[in-house]
């Protein structure tokens, strides 16, 4: 059983085809997913997670059909936003995440411990009563991040998550999601991000352009992007 599965996947919303006949089947720890704007990056995240399902095609994360088993699927992936503003959905950093593992059954008591030991792991106990609005961008995106780890997900799914932070933040985001034990689908437009990835992926237009070794897949993607930004043509 492959980690990902993806066959003839697509994805359109009215007229529009945002993805075109996707097939990638992966048992490799860390995937990079490359590609300019709009050429379905975020899309495709979104579909991992669940969060929208395939028109069309067959998707499936560690053997769970995400789109259409709930339960499961919060248990098998969990998502790291671009905008962490995007993702909280309760006024306290306890709160965002006791939410999840309520979600799983716990109950309230153990959930808070478990929050707290994760907090205190993280050394953001004083944390715990905060109010998320008073926090940094990148310290919002740790709780995120903290949140998604507290539900032990087999894949996490980051699409730009270094996106509009500082280099330290990034930095230190970055040692984080490096160190989780989980599979990791990081989503990004910059190569360098995805340079020690094991495996990368290139869309374009909604489609795997090529695939491989980071080293190969990267260079041929940023030439590709050299050349467009040399030549102006922006289609």
């Amino acid at each position: 059983m492959n980690l990902l599965m993806l066959s003839d996947v697509s994805f359109s919303i009215g007229q529009t085809n945002i993805l075109n006949n996707i097939s990638f089947d992966s048992d490799h720890r860390r995937i990079g997913v490359v590609g300019r704007n709009g050429s379905g990056k975020s899309t495709l995240a979104r579909l991992l997670c669940g969060l929208v399902a395939p028109t069309s095609g067959k998707l499936s994360v560690a053997g769970i059909d995400v789109a259409n088993d709930r339960r499961n699927a919060i248990r098998t992936v969990g998502m790291l936003f671009q905008n962490p503003d995007h993702q909280i959905i309760f006024p306290t950093v306890e709160e965002e995440l006791v939410f999840g593992l309520r979600q799983l059954g716990q109950s309230p008591a153990d959930a808070k411990t478990a929050a707290l030991a994760m907090l205190e792991k993280f050394e953001c106990s004083q944390w715990a009563s905060q109010s998320v609005s008073t926090l940094s961008q990148g310290q919002r995106h740790l709780v995120c991040l903290l949140a998604v780890l507290l539900m032990q997900p087999k894949v996490v799914v980051l699409d730009e998550p270094y996106a509009g932070l500082d280099i330290p933040t990034t930095m230190q985001l970055k040692r984080t999601l490096e160190a989780i034990d989980a599979a990791v689908v990081h989503i990004s437009h910059d190569p360098a991000m995805l340079a020690n990835y094991d495996h990368v992926l290139w869309m374009e237009r909604g489609k795997i352009e090529a695939q491989g070794m980071p080293a190969e897949t990267l260079n041929a993607f940023s030439e590709r992007m050299l050349q467009i930004g040399t030549t102006h043509a922006l289609v």
